[in-house]
Order: C-alpha cells, then structure tokens, then sequence
C-alpha cells in the first residue's frame, strides 16, 4: 500500500492552510498535491494597498513551495473531475492537459468576480480579485491623471478625473478610501492639474455602506469617506455602462472612463461542472465539511455550502476568516480518517472584521468591541500582519516607507486590459472554468 494522496484544489484561504496544516500532520505520510495556476498564495486583504502604490505587489503574497514543504505544487487550473475512477483533469498554463488520481479530494476553489446582467458591465468595468487587476488599477488611475492633466478639453478632463466604485462592501470601501487619497496625492503632483480634485462616487443598492457591519463602524466608514469628498450614493446602481460613463438607475450620466466593479463574489464556476449537489452555487457538506455520499471528497471555503452551527439553518458566510479556519479542520479531518487522531465538526463565531480606510483611518470591531480612528488602524495593521503567513517584515517596512517618503507614481505597463477580463469565465480565456484562489 503506498502513500495516501490528497489532492487540493486553490490556494486561498482555505486551500492553502489546509495544505499546510495536513503537511504538519502527515509528516510525510501521505503525498499531497496543491492544485494551483499561480505559485502563491495571494492575501487578498492588502490588494487596495498594491493597488495604490504602498506595498509591493509580491509582498501580500506568500510563495507556496518556500513556505509548504511536503506539499507538492501543481501549477495547473482543475479543468473536470470523475468521481466514480477519483480522477480530476488538469489544465497547466501553457494548455498541457492531464490527469490526477487521488485518494482524499478537497474542492477549495474559491470565487470569482460576482457578474450582474447589465449592458456593458463586462466590457467597461475593472474588477479587483487579483494581483493582475490590483496592478492594472494602479497604472490605469495613474494613466487617467497624467491624460487629465495634459488634455486641453475641459469636459474630458472632468471624465478622466472621475471615478465611479460600485459596492460598498469591504473591498469596495477600501478600493475607494485608498484609491481617493491616491488620485489626490498625484493631482497635487501635477502641474496640469492645479487646484482640480479627483472626483469619487461609491455607490451600492443597499441602504447603508458596509451593510453586513454593525450600524456604527458603517456609520463611521460613511462619515470619513464623505469628509474627503467621496459622493456615497446608497440605493444606486448602474443602468448602463459606456465607454465614455455610466447611467446610472436614476437616469443620471456620470461621465467617467473608471469604473470600478467591487459587487461581490460567487463560487467558481469550476464547482457548477461537478455534478455535486449545490446550495447557492456552492458544494453541499455536512458539518465535518465532507460531501454526503461521497465522503472522500471536502469543500471548504468559498466553494463550500458549510452549516453555520452558530446560526441553525444558515450557511457561513464567505469571509477569509471562515475559510481558513475551514481549510485547518479538513485536514485534520483527512488526518482522523486514516486514524490519527478524531474528526470535528466545524463551529466558529466571527471574531470581528477590519476595514482599513487609508492613513490613519479604519473600522474596526475586535470580539464585538467597535472601534474607529487610530486604535481601529492599529488594531486593523495588527491583524494583517498576524494573519499574513510569510513575509511581516516586508509589509512592515513597505508602511513604514509609506509613512516616511513620497509615494513612488509611475505605470509599470505590466497588465493589458484584455489581461484581467472582468468575467472569469468568459469563452475567449483558454480555459472554460476556474481562477482558483
């Protein structure tokens, strides 16, 4: 009988802590196979501060083969899967397809830009899931600025200038927060623009920002948004999206050529392909995160339909902290089930949630406590920085230099609109499914 294999589909929160907790276990008993199209794990949280030129873009992500030994990395996308032979075909980057027996299967293959269906959205918004996009918005505000401040026309000017963020959940608050301190930082550093301030709008359909937070930290975020100028617009959305703006669905035109898509997420598509049964899209397990009928096969994350024991009747919400914490206890559930040591089921109460709004803001509620300003900021860096898996140092030293230099503004020229499209599932992409992670 030869070594075990477990194969683990995405990197994210929930595959990669996953790998890691059952590399420590296994102690080389068993092969374990991370599934992944990039060669790192990407802390998502830190994206707003790549995007806006304060941290190095390789600095929130954590390399998988200098930080997972025993585990072995497969660069590849999960393409199809036969439960029946526990086979799951593979797609490398460079369109190499093959095969991958395994023994334990854990579906952890994240999410993707959740896509509403209206005109437009698909070819004009920018989304923001990864680095590529994180780099992308980046060179693209910067591009705006610089093409404002030389054009001679008053109303592409005013276009250029404006920026349009829709949702205002956690990534699109942040999005905005950073990305308003950042086009103002380069409008002063323009001479062409003297005296102009960038304009941004952050709209969403619910009634408040921040809508799954307590009434407070919403209200805080709100108020520190609106002291810097940002138009928060609630009970909005777009109608229409243009190459030259947006209507928006109270028949209003924002003329604007940034338009920033932060609605949300879904399950990657990758879990619709399965044949499993689903709840929302997202792969149905009992409470021990097994697939009932198949229990050779997890979800965790995401990806996964997990019971919320704290809330009967529910499923967990798809936060980082869930998945992570989801990703620990399938391996040592895969662990039990080969006899070391028991299975558990799966129960855990948020422990509060961070938002970090630029330079000395944020919103923050550790175990329930609300905070704001400075004691939110803080605990919102702490948290990051013990939450991150590798490489503290260098976040740290990259807040320093922010706090301390001029930011450095220039387009690195890395990304092509065509190399971060919107939906990631479109036909034109070589592979029909998934972006893992």
């Amino acid at each position: 009988m030869g070594r075990p294999r477990v194969v683990i589909v995405g990197a994210g929160f929930a595959g990669y802590h996953a790998a890691r907790k059952l590399a420590r276990r296994a102690r080389g008993r068993a092969d374990i196979v991370l599934v992944n199209p990039t060669d790192y794990f990407l802390y998502l949280p830190l994206l707003p501060e790549v995007a806006t030129g304060i941290l190095e873009p390789r600095h929130c992500t954590v390399s998988i083969p200098n930080t997972l030994p025993g585990v072995r990395l497969l660069l590849a996308e999960a393409h199809s899967l036969d439960i029946q032979r526990r086979k799951l075909s593979y797609v490398d980057p460079e369109g190499g397809h093959g095969q991958l027996e395994y023994d334990r299967l854990v579906l952890a293959a994240g999410s993707v830009n959740r896509l509403l269906p209206i005109p437009g959205i698909a070819e004009h918004a920018h989304g923001f899931r990864g680095l590529p996009e994180a780099l992308y918005l980046r060179d693209h505000l910067t591009r705006q600025l610089e093409l404002a401040a030389a054009t001679p026309d008053p109303d592409e000017r005013r276009d250029r200038l404006t920026f349009v963020v829709v949702g205002a959940g956690y990534t699109g608050v942040e999005v905005c927060a950073h990305g308003q301190l950042f086009t103002d930082t380069i409008a002063r550093r323009l001479p062409g623009l003297a005296g102009e301030q960038p304009r941004w709008l952050l709209l969403d359909i619910a009634e408040r920002v921040l809508p799954e937070l307590d009434p407070r930290l919403s209200a805080n975020a709100d108020r520190v948004l609106r002291e810097r100028g940002v138009e928060v617009r609630t009970r909005t959305s777009v109608q229409e999206a243009m190459r030259e703006g947006v209507r928006l669905n109270d028949g209003q035109f924002i003329g604007t050529r940034s338009l920033i898509w932060c609605v949300g997420v879904r399950p990657d598509p990758f879990v619709d392909s399965l044949g499993l049964p689903t709840n929302k899209g997202r792969v149905v397990v009992d409470e021990y995160l097994s697939v009932p009928d198949h229990r050779e096969i997890y979800a965790c994350g995401d990806a996964a339909a997990v019971p919320d024991l704290t809330r009967p009747g529910e499923i967990t919400p798809m936060t980082a902290q869930h998945a992570e914490r989801q990703g620990k206890l399938v391996a040592v559930n895969i662990a039990a089930s080969y006899g070391q040591g028991v299975r558990r089921r799966y129960r855990h109460k948020d422990l509060g949630f961070v938002v970090d709004l630029g330079d000395g803001a944020a919103a923050a509620n550790p175990l329930g406590v609300p905070l704001a300003g400075r004691p939110a900021k803080l605990v919102t860096r702490g948290y990051h920085l013990l939450s991150v898996p590798a490489g503290r140092s260098r976040i740290a030293i990259d807040w320093l230099l922010d706090a301390t230099m001029p930011r450095q503004i220039v387009q690195v020229g890395l990304v092509r609109a065509p190399g971060v499209p919107l939906d990631t599932s479109s036909p034109e992409l070589p592979v029909p499914h998934s972006h893992h992670g």
